[in-house]
């Protein structure tokens, strides 16, 4: 039962639980420095749009006393949340945990060393208003290191969206907006999160990029090098390998398994072609190892496709899994 209480000319609901509007989700690893900085600038500027929200900081098992600087302003602030994890677990399980625990519409995440600017997020949200589901932020004039940061980052965003069809000039900028029920469902592996708006695309959300502002970072240095690239290229190829064959993973183990059975029927008949007719003896060329090879390879192929099958419709069943995505639904009332 809700009950209204009445101070003059102010009145409270108890009891009565207000739809957040906005989450902002900042992962967190040893930025001590930067948080009091970060929470001062991101109050000032969610209390002057006058929406409702919370920030969700996830301490990604920080080894300084980021944990004492999130608890000191959360004392103060009670939008403050925070989820410290035991050890750490890298920046997409923090972006993972920011979105499990997240209650608003509409969720941002933002990186927590100040590199990029909350003074950016009303602009987001203000361009979500014109029915984009994904708002990307592009850090134009990226204030990093030219070649290890940003040519690096350059090339790995157009193979991201060759590869992937989705043409953002920015995929690792952590600045972004999302409509809640548009990620809800995603589940992130890896170095995963700088996919959040491939998956989303690919399931039917408008996504657009924006420019933003990036700053230089003022404490700290990157915790990322260049051993990334391999980690994004290899979590890339597994986003793209979900995409198409999840539903149907023969199509791609039997690809495999046809193409080693005609190397292997080609190589056999080469094989026989230059006994009867050169008379080179089969066991003077590689070719029967070759074709009993391949031969093999294509069995083993289309059996573990057929084993694949079988995993595919265990997982779809057993947590009643859908193929595809509903974005609404028009006059499904009870009945």
């Amino acid at each position: 039962m809700n009950q209204v209480w009445e101070f003059g000319s102010i009145s409270t609901t108890k009891y009565r639980r207000e739809a957040l509007f906005l989450s902002v989700i900042v992962p967190i690893y040893n930025e001590e420095e930067s948080i009091p900085i970060l929470c001062e600038k991101l109050f000032g500027v969610l209390d002057r749009m006058g929406k409702t929200f919370e920030i969700i900081c996830i301490n990604d098992g920080s080894s300084d006393a980021s944990l004492t600087a999130l608890r000191k302003v959360a004392a103060q602030r009670k939008e403050l949340k925070v989820v410290s994890f035991r050890r750490n677990f890298g920046q997409t399980a923090a972006m993972m945990a920011g979105i499990d625990h997240a209650e608003g519409e509409i969720i941002v995440s933002i990186d927590a060393d100040l590199q990029n600017d909350p003074e950016d997020i009303p602009t987001l949200l203000s361009k979500m208003e014109e029915g984009f589901d994904v708002v990307s932020g592009w850090r134009k004039d990226r204030q990093d290191a030219p070649v290890r940061r940003n040519f690096v980052s350059r090339v790995a965003n157009k193979v991201i969206s060759r590869i992937s069809g989705v043409r953002l000039h920015d995929y690792g900028c952590t600045l972004k907006a999302y409509r809640h029920d548009v990620v809800k469902d995603v589940r992130l592996y890896g170095e995963m999160h700088r996919f959040i708006p491939i998956y989303a695309s690919w399931m039917g959300a408008r996504v657009c990029e924006l420019p933003v502002r990036h700053h230089a970072r003022k404490f700290g240095r990157s915790k990322y090098g260049l051993e990334r690239i391999a980690k994004v290229i290899l979590d890339l190829v597994v986003v793209k390998f979900l995409d198409r064959y999840l539903a149907k993973p023969i199509y791609v183990f039997g690809g495999f398994g046809l193409l080693s059975l005609i190397l292997s029927i080609v190589s056999g008949l080469l094989m026989i072609w230059l006994k009867l007719f050169d008379g080179i003896s089969m066991i003077q060329t590689p070719l029967p190892l070759f074709s009993a090879m391949t031969f093999l390879v294509s069995v083993q192929c289309v059996l573990m496709g057929l084993v694949a099958e079988i995993v595919v419709r265990t997982y779809f069943e057993a947590r009643d899994r859908r193929v595809y995505s509903v974005r609404e639904t028009i006059n499904f009332g009870e009945r």
